[in-house]
């Protein structure tokens, strides 16, 4: 079969397109959607479960100890995928490395609704092993499904990060709230029921993807007739030099995404701690009002237009996979259930308090809302390289937490507590936001450009590498809170995460000469 007729690749039916791209897309996207909802449900509690004194059912640790751990793991969860991106390679394929990683991690989510040392431990070490399957192989199916589409992976990548932040989102919303209202072993089993149901559903829907991602022995035909393709197409262009340079190119951008991560992923440890001890979340009167409709509107909006997404796929794909169109939509009917039940308990409560741990579902609903808008302008004339991407993220990064800087200008040195206003957390969070749109999607569409098809799923797992450095140095620079602000301020502490990521955009910027001749042409 000469599969370079075929704009995108897989089954008949994932030729089916629903929003101008595969209909298989949208099955990796409520896949993905529900493995984010696990790591960012137990993400957001984490931290504040270790932190929270013995007797409100917390461990009481310290914040350098807590975000130790939290950098840690988050580190770990970055690296494992360099293992679990050759082993599908080489041995398991990327459809059956994605399903194995979901079972493992489902036990993982498991464990650590035991309230107990080592079932946080188990379950921290079967997390980390899960992702590192999941995690690269995810994205290398959708690699195999555009190999002869490339023109339109950015605005693919775009939407899957939807559903990656669509998981997000809902997994910091609820389990947090679980988590900060009923018991935090409840949040964490939470967490463990989606990831459970986003692994039924992909197995059951993954023959929509033809032979791609299958194991090298179950797929060799396709393999060749894509590798055959793919030499015939740029036997000319793709000297060894070429490729030496556009492995450069992927070097630079993951030295710099570094940078970025030890920055956002503040999110997670100090930001979380500032929610909580710094910012004056209990609201009364007209503002608790204006919080409720206001939540209602962000929880029920987003969920509207995913289950609008949900019901769109169903009509493409019902017919032939309708048990995992059950079972995705079982998942939904439990999510409406549980949000409509949290939005009652907040409306019949005299005063609201925040949930240190609802700020994070801002990032998510912002990605939401402005994913769709810049994935068109990464599809028009607009569409600046790689570089300038890259740099506005960093910059709009930095910027997000001088905000916070300014905000926290009135704590005092060395204050333990403060009652600071919620709008610095939700204009930050909206920086933010845009300067993970300009990098982190992009950034995995370019990995997937600059490297070749025998290689992706080995280059993905070292991009995450990099993403995990960035963690661990998110965790210890967020550890030193407690010594920053003594020293000197809470807008200090907030102040170096503006000023290093600002710089490193505004070198990675100047860099874009050199970085398009050593591209070749990649756009």
């Amino acid at each position: 079969m000469n599969v370079a007729k075929f704009r995108f690749e897989g089954s008949e039916m994932n030729r089916k397109l629903l929003m101008g791209h595969p209909s298989g897309l949208f099955v990796l996207f409520f896949t993905e959607m529900w493995e984010r909802f696990s790591y960012y449900g137990m993400r957001a509690i984490l931290v504040l479960f270790l932190t929270s004194a013995i007797i409100d059912g917390g461990w009481g640790w310290s914040r350098e100890d807590a975000l130790g751990l939290y950098g840690t793991y988050t580190m770990l969860v970055y690296f494992s995928p360099i293992i679990g991106g050759f082993l599908a390679d080489k041995f398991l394929g990327y459809r059956r490395a994605v399903a194995i990683g979901a079972l493992i991690m489902t036990l993982g989510h498991a464990a650590m609704a035991f309230d107990t040392p080592w079932s946080l431990y188990l379950g921290i070490a079967l997390l980390v092993a899960g992702n590192g399957l999941f995690k690269p192989n995810i994205t290398s199916i959708i690699n195999g499904v555009y190999v002869n589409a490339q023109n339109k992976k950015d605005g693919a990548f775009t939407i899957f990060y939807m559903g990656v932040n669509a998981g997000a989102f809902l997994g910091i919303l609820l389990c947090g709230y679980i988590g900060e209202t009923v018991g935090w072993h409840y949040g964490f089993g939470l967490a463990g029921i989606f990831m459970f149901i986003g692994m039924i559903q992909f197995w059951l829907a993954q023959t929509i993807f033809g032979k791609i991602g299958l194991s090298p022995s179950e797929s060799i035909d396709y393999v060749d007739a894509i590798s055959n393709n793919e030499e015939e197409i740029k036997a000319e262009i793709v000297p060894a030099k070429v490729q030496r340079d556009r492995y450069i190119v992927v070097g630079i951008l993951a030295f710099f995404t570094i940078f970025f991560w030890a920055a956002f992923e503040q999110a997670g440890g100090s930001m979380t701690i500032f929610a909580s001890d710094y910012t004056d979340r209990v609201l009364e009167g007209s503002s608790a009002n204006i919080f409720r409709i206001a939540n209602t509107l962000l929880t029920v909006v987003p969920l509207i237009i995913i289950t609008y997404v949900l019901f769109q796929l169903f009509k493409i794909t019902f017919s032939k996979y309708k048990v995992s169109n059950l079972a995705l939509g079982l998942s939904f009917a439990i999510i409406w259930a549980i949000v409509i039940w949290m939005l009652k308990n907040q409306f019949t409560q005299e005063s609201t308090e925040i949930p240190a741990s609802w700020f994070g579902i801002l990032n998510s609903f912002y990605i939401i809302a402005f994913a769709p808008l810049v994935s068109k302008i990464w599809e028009s004339k607009y569409n600046p390289s790689a570089t300038v991407k890259f740099g506005m993220g960093l910059i709009l990064l930095g910027l997000g937490f001088g905000i916070l800087a300014y905000g926290s200008a009135s704590i005092p040195q060395g204050a333990q507590t403060a009652s600071v206003s919620i709008v610095w957390l939700i204009l930050a969070y909206l920086l933010h936001t845009l300067g993970e749109l300009s990098l982190s999607p992009v950034g995995l569409s370019y990995v997937s450009k600059l490297v070749p098809a025998a290689k992706i799923g080995l280059m993905f797992g070292l991009w995450y590498i990099a993403i995990g450095l960035g963690n661990k140095a998110a965790g210890s620079m967020g550890g030193m809170i407690d010594k920053i602000t003594a020293e000197y301020d809470m807008s200090t502490f907030f102040l170096i995460f503006t000023i290093v990521p600002i710089v490193a955009g505004l070198i990675l910027m100047a860099l874009t000469p050199v970085v398009k001749k050593l591209m070749h042409g990649v756009k």
